[in-house]
């Protein structure tokens, strides 16, 4: 395993920000463990990775232009996921409903734009429940994400995809929200 992917949070930030890691290096390596991991989770149900690979040479770029790292946005360079429910311009918008397939994103949820906008960089959405709906992320048109400690088993709901992605270390910070709780990393 690339040790990248074990790296919290705010240490790829403040490595991508000083020029120790390069945020293509991160994305790359975040990339492979996704399409290692995912065809047996089924958690990234929609990719976005050669604009992740854009994106990681243009904060590389800017890196190298900044004299000082501490200007430089406080994510820059970190990949992100985002649970599906959560516009991302050109992505797939469906909540998981076969009504809503084919449904593209015209902008960006908030929370996306203010990712962006403090330099994290979208890998892709995962997957969730019908509607958010359910105690595991289960639907129609994804079909169902596995729990990556044991693939028998559900990942719950509703930010199961999240979840799953982060805990198998294809994402070091995940968007999603629960009525109960969020998921995180560190």
């Amino acid at each position: 395993m690339n040790p990248v992917i074990q790296l919290p949070v705010s240490t790829l930030a403040k490595r991508i920000r000083h020029g120790e890691l390069s945020a293509v290096e991160v994305v790359d390596a975040h990339i492979e463990r996704i399409q290692r991991i995912n065809p047996a989770l089924n958690a990234l149900v929609a990719d976005c990775f050669d604009s992740a690979r854009q994106e990681a040479r243009e904060a590389d770029a800017l890196v190298a232009a900044s004299a000082s790292p501490e200007a430089l946005p406080p994510l820059l360079g970190v990949p992100f996921t985002a649970k599906e429910f959560m516009k991302a311009a050109g992505m797939p918008h469906t909540a998981g409903s076969v009504h809503r397939v084919g449904v593209v994103a015209d902008g960006d949820a908030p929370v996306i734009t203010r990712m962006r906008d403090a330099g994290a960089i979208l890998l892709g959405l995962t997957n969730v429940p019908e509607g958010g709906l359910w105690m595991e992320t289960y639907n129609a048109v994804y079909g169902r994400t596995n729990n990556p400690w044991d693939l028998r088993r559900t990942c719950g709901g509703s930010s199961g995809g999240e979840g799953a992605i982060v805990a198998a270390g294809g994402s070091p910070i995940g968007v999603g929200a629960d009525v109960g709780a969020c998921v995180g990393a560190g």
